[in-house]
């Protein structure tokens, strides 16, 4: 009887002892189990998110063509003023040249007015003129003598010469010029070829 009794004791004092044990459920355990998602939910919560990155890529997207169309427009603004900057710089120096003409007018008119007088002031107006335009980078093409350039010159025409090598410009009939590298009017010439 005392055997039983001290089972039963032992019993007692093990349903005292903590709850693990005894294999009950604690807040940790029931926390740690996971409710059954509905895959519905799950895909419509999946869709909700990519359609708010979509959101999100288009907002930058738009963003981003708006800045590259305000960039665009902004150098064609720069571009245009710069041109405009530029050219009012080369008519401002040209100004003085026709000035000049206008003044060589008036001297013509006068019925005291030599040849050498307009000879000497149509030199002098031709100086500034020159000097105006190679200030803004033009080149003249004066290539008698020297080897045809099919890149620089326009033969006119070949004439038979044996007092000059073959495919050599004889003679200038209109200078060429050119604009830093770039041709605005090929020299007319006339090229020597065998006789």
């Amino acid at each position: 009887m005392n055997a039983k009794k001290n089972d039963d004791e032992n019993m007692s004092q093990g349903s005292e002892d903590s709850p693990m044990e005894q294999g009950e459920i604690t807040d940790e355990d029931a926390g740690s189990e996971s409710e059954p998602v509905d895959p519905i939910e799950k895909l419509e919560s999946e869709l909700y998110k990519a359609r708010e990155e979509a959101a999100e890529a288009t907002q930058d997207m738009l963003r981003m063509q708006a800045d590259m169309e305000n960039l665009r427009k902004r150098l064609v603004r720069e571009h245009e003023k710069s041109r405009l900057r530029t050219l009012e710089r080369f008519m401002g120096d040209l100004l003085p040249v026709r000035d000049s003409l206008e003044r060589g007018l008036e001297a013509a008119s006068d019925p005291a007015a030599t040849v050498e007088a307009l000879t000497e002031g149509k030199q002098l107006i031709m100086k500034m003129l020159s000097k105006v335009m190679g200030d803004h980078g033009l080149q003249t093409i004066d290539p008698l003598g020297e080897p045809f350039d099919p890149e620089k010159h326009e033969a006119m025409t070949m004439l038979p010469s044996d007092q000059h090598d073959e495919n050599t410009v004889m003679d200038v009939m209109e200078k060429g010029y050119q604009l830093h590298d770039r041709l605005i009017r090929p020299a007319k010439v006339v090229v020597s070829r065998k006789p």
